[in-house]
């Protein structure tokens, strides 16, 4: 933890990077787009650390997160939190797949 101090204000500020929810599922390109993940996490499709999560929810690296899809689920570990917008091919790099299940429609 770092302690920064200003002319009145003493701040703390965290040294561990953190992101929301939906910004971090459309940066790591898990969802196509942060309004479309926002909808799937009001719906309590999106759970983190097997808690139901909001958009705003705040990501770490070690969390796990599964996203229920219409015909799958999808569980990941949090790697690596950026610190902004991630090119496509190391988008991969920022999550690891620990489960992945598909549904069949009888």
């Amino acid at each position: 933890m770092i302690y920064a101090q200003s002319k009145f204000l003493l701040y703390i500020v965290s040294k561990e990077t953190i992101m929301r929810l939906d910004k971090f599922l459309k940066v790591s390109r898990l969802i196509k787009r942060r309004t479309v993940a926002k909808d799937i996490a009001d719906k309590a499709r999106i759970f983190v650390n097997n808690n139901p999560a909001k958009a705003a929810k705040d990501l770490k690296v070690g969390d796990k997160i599964t996203i229920e899809y219409m015909n799958r689920s999808v569980i990941v570990e949090v790697l690596e939190i950026p610190t902004g917008n991630v090119a496509i091919q190391d988008a991969k790099n920022l999550y690891k797949v620990l489960e992945e299940n598909v549904y069949k429609n009888e």
